[in-house]
């Protein structure tokens, strides 16, 4: 499950970018941790794509 936070990342003129906030599961412990990414208004669907 993966949320999109919209950040004051915006400059005057600038690129829009997000903030990304995924939850990735551990494989060896099982919990859960939260990864976070700043990108590109254009690659929010891609970096949610992938796993």
């Amino acid at each position: 499950m993966a949320k999109k936070v919209v950040a004051t990342l915006k400059k005057e003129g600038g690129v829009e970018m997000v903030k990304v906030i995924r939850t990735v599961k551990s494989p060896k412990s099982g919990a859960y941790t939260f990864r976070e990414e700043i990108v590109t208004a254009d690659r929010v669907k891609d970096v949610l794509a992938k796993k």
